[in-house]
């Protein structure tokens, strides 16, 4: 029994730094490249993990450089790797990524192995919370959602990158987790709550995160720091809830954890490498309560 299940995806970041971010056919010139572990499942896994959850991934990587690294990562960072299935004669996934000097990010995925991702939902691991996203197909995170509303599983969805079919699965979720372009894309919070998600967490990055749920509207300020890549900062704010809600606290007690994981991650580059330790979201958290 873990405390997490993850379903998602798994990158290699390319990562361009510039002092702005081009517009349609312009050409600005980079001033730093790093190569970093992404996709949103694996941030949210290793998130999870560093935040004191037991993890298992279920995904899968290419039969390249690129997918031995992976696995290395998630092994490395105590996540199950049974589930994590390697795609032959197929890349690994990317991701393309321009962060400017105001730390805004603009990026492109390219799926991979990610893309060829399927459930056997006689065979996912047990767990108390699935943790999903959309960078697999959407058939099987809603198979793998459905099968874990069966088993009693709390279902957690990062609607990333925001689809409009969503019905099906939306039925399997108790919580969702959009961004605040992400939610107007879907509708609303009102529209996502109409169509059965129990709990709308929406983030809204600086400006703070925002509850709705069936006693109304809880606003949470977000905690100041001074960011230098927002690369992973949602990733690891679902990471860090879905930690919480396994221990048995609901979403409201756990959104103050979850919003300092996120500002944290926010105050150095790279998703993986930002991604912060539980002693250090407590030690932020204590801040704010002193």
């Amino acid at each position: 029994m873990f405390d997490v299940v993850v379903v998602g995806s798994l990158n290699l970041d390319l990562v361009a730094g510039m002092d702005r971010l081009p517009g349609p056919g312009e050409t600005v010139s980079g001033n730093s490249y790093h190569e970093y572990p992404g996709g949103k499942g694996l941030n949210q896994a290793v998130a999870a993990a560093r935040s004191g959850a037991s993890v298992a991934i279920v995904g899968a990587v290419g039969d390249d450089t690129a997918g031995e690294f992976l696995r290395q990562i998630v092994v490395a960072e105590g996540i199950d790797d049974s589930w994590l299935a390697t795609a032959p004669d197929t890349a690994t996934g990317r991701a393309l990524i321009t962060v400017d000097r105001h730390a805004e990010n603009s990026i492109v995925v390219i799926p991979g192995a990610n893309a060829t991702v399927r459930i056997d939902t006689g065979a996912l691991p047990e767990g108390r919370v699935m943790l999903g996203q959309l960078e697999i197909p959407l058939p099987e995170v809603t198979a793998a959602f459905e099968h874990a509303r069966r088993v009693g599983m709390t279902t957690v969805l990062n609607p990333a990158p925001a689809l409009g079919e969503l019905d099906a699965l939306l039925d399997a979720c108790d919580v969702v987790i959009p961004n605040e372009h992400e939610v107007d894309l879907l509708g609303g919070s009102t529209a996502l709550r109409s169509r059965g998600v129990g709990t709308v967490v929406v983030t809204r990055g600086g400006e703070g995160v925002n509850v709705i749920d069936e006693t109304g509207e809880f606003r949470h300020d977000a905690f100041p720091v001074t960011p230098v890549d927002t690369t992973g900062a949602g990733d690891s704010f679902c990471g860090a809830l879905a930690t919480r809600l396994a221990e048995g606290l609901d979403v409201r007690a756990a959104i103050t954890f979850a919003a300092a994981a996120g500002a944290l991650t926010t105050t150095s580059a790279g998703a993986v490498p930002s991604l912060p330790s539980r002693a250090a979201i407590e030690q932020l958290v204590a801040s704010r309560a002193a």
